[in-house]
């Protein structure tokens, strides 16, 4: 706007509204100015356009005079996306297909596995085609005895034949442990009913061969002593008289 005296006032704003009420206020104010200076110089140039010969009348401002031109709207059909939406929608996109081809994958791993354990065969079809067999280790002692055909497991029986014929004499027999990784290794022969030889080089340590028999009592499913004769044995220890005679008695009758 370029006023009278050759003042330039440039009014520039964002949005349509805002210089809706900017020219209302203008307006407003060059009407209330004609009004009072009706009488004084009425040849007095008033409010001109920028850019313009065109001066605006004092009584009374047309409403075309400073009509702004409304912006076109901008067609959301031509309208490009920012880079930051097309990756935020690729991003959408890759993740959606991931997700649903990630729940398809577990899906099927989810059927095989129950087509796998359904049609797996029990541990009595294995036991009776050989694939699993019955081990010495953490056998019921009645039950390796049936099987086996004898009062005293096969097992006990060598373990104990071979501390008595070369570790009666060592120190800490039945106390001091043997190296465990040959324990494990003669507990897996023995449990793959492996022939083996307690007199061989790799069983020389004799703490090997009373540790592995200390480990088949360990892990009996029931103690050496049963649980339903355990009184009786307590009762037949505390006793001083005829201690033996009882003892013999309690393991006659558990037997």
């Amino acid at each position: 706007i370029t006023t009278s005296s050759g003042s330039e006032f440039l009014l520039q704003a964002d949005n349509y509204h805002t210089i809706s009420k900017w020219h209302d206020a203008i307006k407003r104010t060059t009407d209330n100015l004609s009004k009072g200076a009706a009488g004084k110089a009425s040849d007095r140039p008033g409010i001109r356009r920028a850019n313009s010969t065109e001066y605006l009348p004092r009584h009374g401002l047309p409403s075309k005079t400073l009509s702004l031109p409304r912006p076109a709207p901008e067609s959301p059909c031509t309208k490009e996306p920012k880079p930051e939406h097309r990756r935020s929608h690729m991003f959408k996109s890759s993740k959606l297909n991931y997700s649903m081809s990630d729940s398809a994958d577990k899906n099927g791993v989810k059927n095989r596995l129950k087509k796998f354990i359904t049609r797996r065969p029990s541990m009595k079809t294995l036991q009776e085609k050989g694939i699993i067999k019955d081990q010495v280790f953490g056998c019921h002692l009645l039950a390796l005895c049936e099987r086996e055909g004898t009062t005293v497991p096969n097992f006990v029986r060598q373990c104990v034949e071979a501390v008595e014929k070369r570790g009666l004499e060592a120190d800490g027999i039945y106390r001091v442990s043997g190296n465990l990784a040959t324990i494990q290794k003669l507990r897996f022969l023995v449990d793959q009913e492996v022939e083996f030889n307690l007199d061989d080089s790799q069983w020389e340590d004799i703490h090997v061969v009373t540790g592995a028999l200390k480990m088949f009592f360990r892990e009996l499913p029931e103690p050496l002593f049963p649980f339903p004769f355990f009184e009786l044995f307590v009762e037949a220890i505390s006793e001083y008289k005829g201690q033996l005679g009882l003892l013999l008695f309690v393991i006659s009758t558990s037997i």
